[in-house]
């Protein structure tokens, strides 16, 4: 594939997402089908994730090269305008390459016209790229990166942190590993990985963590295939560490992972435990990705596919209410851990559409949403259970206010997250980690438990 059709490639899957109608979440299987070559997959991929994280400066840049906005259906040349000046200004492209292959793209596209208005877009950048980047980075969202709501929330919730969130934000998270100790130390992988010539280190805080000082493809990890380890960051493998008063020493304990896909939480769990765990998902097809997870791993769960919203789970769960007015089962799981859907802010460098993809209307409905699965979790615990609830979120808004508010509105709820742990921040009654540079991801985790009678 030429330098041209890979800057086709990545110009049409960008264009649902700058258009607000899709986002980079299947983007190794787009490209796959868009039959790019595997020595270049890496170079649409970084290509697409460099956009959508340097999204609003370069489109501020933009603005000041065109001298009217592009229509809606020449998106694809908007795209690929962003992507010369990606290129320019963050990649190690020579800069002739990069401006004749971007402008050379429009042809792949169908739109000849396009290759003079890029070349000459991109030309002018070359030539007056230090003052138009004076000019436009007076704005702080584009100076920062983060769309202009996104900035102001992080501002509100972390006064003295805000900054240093931001930074963390833009940068490409490193690439953590999870050691599945039911089958290797960590002490030991370290030394595999060491002869295998990939630099690591043991992460802080997740006795199973190791950290690789640069991203490899999976299949260089030795033992990988046979479920030796597994990709997860730290923060996510915290999981288990509050979990595990509940579980510990209680061979068969029930467990519901009530929003499991990938399937990375589950996994753990049952590597660390003895467990009767029950999976589940919403969406039947990423629920196969936990199937496919725990069967690499050799762990078995039972896999279901529903929606832990609905008025109607226990029914679903095979448990009986005990009364017309109360929906609580006589028999519940020990242990429920609801990774709610949120906004992903504390995963923005892993995930880099969210800044063109979320809006601020979205967190009250997200709050809404993850307060409804609480409510109808609840009742599915058993008295004396635990649930542990836990969001890839930096805002109050989705965590410390919302566990505040299920406090308020649940008497036979107390919050039993530990204040002495050596990682994160005291958050209303949970615990919070901001994304770190170099480090874990932004995540939030509350630990509850129902008062028995």
């Amino acid at each position: 594939m030429s330098g041209v059709s890979a800057r086709v490639v990545a110009a049409r899957l960008l264009v649902p997402v700058i258009n607000g109608e899709g986002s980079l979440a299947s983007l190794d299987a787009e490209i796959a089908a868009q039959g790019v070559a595997e020595r270049d997959r890496g170079f649409v991929k970084a290509l697409c994730f460099g956009v959508c994280r340097a999204y609003p400066r370069l489109e501020a840049l933009s603005a000041e090269l065109l001298r009217q906005p592009l229509k809606r259906r020449d998106s694809d040349i908007q795209a690929l305008l962003l992507l010369g000046l990606y290129q320019l200004l963050h990649m190690r492209v020579p800069a002739h390459a990069a401006v004749s292959e971007t402008a050379g793209a429009a042809r792949g596209l169908g739109k000849d016209w396009a290759t003079r208005v890029l070349n000459g877009c991109l030309r002018r950048f070359q030539r007056e790229s230090v003052a138009l980047q004076a000019k436009v980075d007076r704005d702080p969202p584009v100076a920062l990166w983060h769309p202009a709501w996104l900035l102001k929330a992080l501002r509100q919730a972390w006064p003295e942190a805000w900054q240093a969130l931001c930074a963390a934000n833009n940068d490409a998270g490193p690439m953590t590993l999870r050691v599945n100790r039911r089958r290797v130390a960590r002490d030991a992988y370290l030394e595999r990985l060491g002869a295998a010539g990939i630099e690591a280190t043991a992460c802080h805080y997740a006795a199973d963590g190791i950290q690789l000082a640069g991203a490899v493809d999976v299949h260089q990890l030795p033992g990988f295939a046979e479920g030796d380890v597994s990709v997860q960051d730290e923060s996510a493998q915290l999981c288990a560490d509050l979990l595990a008063p509940a579980l510990e020493g209680r061979d068969g304990a029930r467990v519901f992972d009530a929003c499991a896909a990938p399937g990375g939480k589950s996994a753990h769990l049952l590597e660390r435990f003895t467990l009767d765990l029950t999976a589940s998902d919403i969406d039947p097809g990423r629920l196969a990705r936990v199937g496919a997870t725990l069967e690499r791993l050799g762990l078995d769960a039972r896999l279901s596919a529903l929606d832990a919203s609905s008025a109607t789970l226990a029914e679903t769960l095979g448990h009986a209410p005990e009364s017309a007015d109360t929906a609580a089962p006589s028999a519940g799981f020990d242990a429920i851990l609801l990774d709610a859907p949120c906004s992903g802010t504390g995963v923005i460098r892993r995930h880099p559409d969210i800044k063109l993809t979320r809006r601020a209307s979205d967190i009250g409905e997200l709050a809404a949403l993850q307060a409804r699965l609480l409510d109808n979790l609840w009742r599915q615990l058993a008295p004396g259970g635990t649930l542990l609830y836990a969001t890839c979120s930096v805002l109050p808004a989705e965590n410390a206010e919302q566990i505040a508010a299920f406090l308020a509105r649940t008497p036979d709820a107390r919050a039993t997250t530990p204040e002495a742990l050596a990682w994160g921040q005291t958050a209303g009654h949970g615990r919070q980690l901001l994304t770190a540079q170099g480090g874990h991801d932004g995540f939030f985790y509350a630990r509850l438990e129902k008062v028995a009678d």
